[in-house]
């Protein structure tokens, strides 16, 4: 049965709209030529759009052929404004940006431990308020909030939750009070980060893949066929009251101490960086950040040592040299920053003999001061792989993006590490990427979300509401 002429006018429009936001402004040639619709169908289109100042004339194009000159068309951005928050147990950030999700301003704000709720929650609505004002917005439209625990699956709101603080839940209600024609919601943090890694990050073009937040604590989102997958109960990807070896006890219902939490959260891959002589020194960055990027960052330079090194043999040739058996617990003693991790199985048959050692792996062995950093490194992607080798077996995902802070910080050299062991520990093929997002991407994955709700909302065709009033 055919569309409706009302219903095909609506999902032209949509359609317009949707290649705008990809796109960018365009003429109306080059929408007739994106979309396959007649001239006469786009023209009636922008007529509509325009009206309903959802799009306006931002330019004119064809400067440098005859008659004149086309017009450019590009969605109103400031047609609402929008606000992102990632809330973390000792502060928050916040975003606001327009309805093509431009960031116009953005600010954080630390809240203490030993702030009081009421106090808590008034600091960081303050906070939205100020950065609404700097950004220029007379009112927000749509609110989108990440912070850590369950969200109820069929309520939406975020549960009760031991160890969160009283006002990150107390925060949503008020902010809702206090921006009464705001459209509030909010998403577990993990879950966001892992849409701004599928829309801008490491796992872009995947449809299937898990993100393993590393930070303050730990968690997954996962993602399979396109979709985020939330759970019975909203508790999907709570990876750190996975049971796991080498931790003296096992979680509770209410206590992640003993489970995956043990062995990858910020205070404890701390302590495993002490442990291994790495040390760890105070700064602006949490302390977990700092201590992995640093031994990233060493190892890093050892490896860019070894070009430099007289008699040190590439590691294109160290396949030919080679002739012994390197444990994998020897790794990082004997080829480090020679072999790529995954080449390593390959290439490497045999202990080194001892007079081609100083051939094979000249400038390569860890020094006094990258070997603390090396036996780090292969002793936190140990204990990863541990968690990710779980998730793997379980929904065979294909790619696991090490996510947050920590993510970003190890890079590379702590992704391969991991990707190395899980090669070996399951037949199934796995990808394991660094993020290319960091922290960031919670922020990022919330404004993400708002955007999509505001333009879910201000784009349904032929329902476009009148353009607000000034004022909250």
């Amino acid at each position: 049965m055919p569309a409706s002429p009302s219903t095909a006018r609506a999902i032209n429009d949509r359609l317009a709209l949707r290649l705008l936001q990809q796109e960018g402004p365009l003429t109306a040639g080059q929408l007739k030529q994106l979309t396959g619709l007649s001239r006469p169908t786009v023209a009636d289109l922008v007529e509509r759009l325009t009206a309903a100042g959802l799009i306006a004339v931002v330019g004119e194009a064809g400067e440098q052929r005859r008659g004149p000159n086309a017009k450019v068309y590009g969605i109103v951005a400031d047609r609402a404004h929008l606000a992102a928050l990632d809330v973390r147990t000792e502060g928050v950030a916040v975003a606001v940006a327009d309805l093509v999700g431009r960031v116009l301003a953005e600010a954080s704000v630390p809240i203490g431990g030993d702030t009081g709720t009421g106090p808590a929650v008034e600091q960081a609505v303050t906070l939205v308020e100020r950065v609404a004002k700097e950004a220029g917005a007379d009112r927000l439209h749509t609110v989108g909030i990440g912070a850590p625990g369950l969200i109820d699956p069929s309520s939406g709101e975020l549960r009760d939750s031991t160890g969160l603080p009283e006002w990150h839940r107390r925060l949503v209600a008020t902010l809702q009070d206090r921006l009464p024609e705001a459209r509030v919601s909010v998403e577990n943090e993990t879950n966001l980060a892992a849409l701004a890694e599928q829309r801008d990050g490491a796992a872009r073009g995947r449809d299937t893949f898990v993100l393993l937040w590393l930070g303050h604590g730990t968690g997954a989102a996962v993602v399979l066929d396109g979709a985020l997958r939330r759970g019975a109960s909203g508790g999907t990807g709570e990876i750190g009251f996975l049971p796991v070896p080498g931790t003296s006890a096992l979680p509770t219902s209410t206590d992640c101490e003993g489970g995956f939490h043990s062995l990858a959260s910020a205070a404890a891959v701390v302590d495993l960086a002490v442990e291994c002589g790495v040390p760890v020194v105070a700064g602006q960055e949490p302390a977990v950040v700092g201590v992995v990027r640093a031994a990233a960052a060493v190892m890093r330079e050892a490896v860019g040592r070894v070009g430099r090194v007289p008699g040190a043999v590439s590691s294109d040739r160290v396949s030919e040299v080679v002739a012994g058996v390197v444990t994998s617990d020897r790794v990082s003693e004997v080829v480090a920053g020679v072999v790529p991790s995954d080449r390593v199985p390959e290439v490497v048959a045999g202990a080194v003999p001892t007079e081609r050692m100083p051939e094979v792996v000249a400038g390569s062995v860890p020094s006094g001061d990258s070997a603390p950093a090396a036996r780090f490194l292969d002793a936190l992607a140990d204990r990863l792989a541990v968690g990710v080798a779980s998730v793997v077996a379980i929904l065979d995902p294909g790619c696991v993006v090490l996510g947050g802070e920590v993510g970003q910080a190890g890079g590379e050299e702590l992704a391969s590490r991991v990707r190395d062991r899980i090669a070996r520990m399951t037949p199934l093929p796995t990808e394991v990427r660094a993020t290319t997002l960091g922290g960031g991407a919670v922020l990022r994955g919330a404004l993400l979300t708002a955007r999509d709700r505001a333009q879910e909302e201000l784009f349904t065709p032929g329902e476009h509401p009148p353009q607000p009033s000034p004022g909250w």
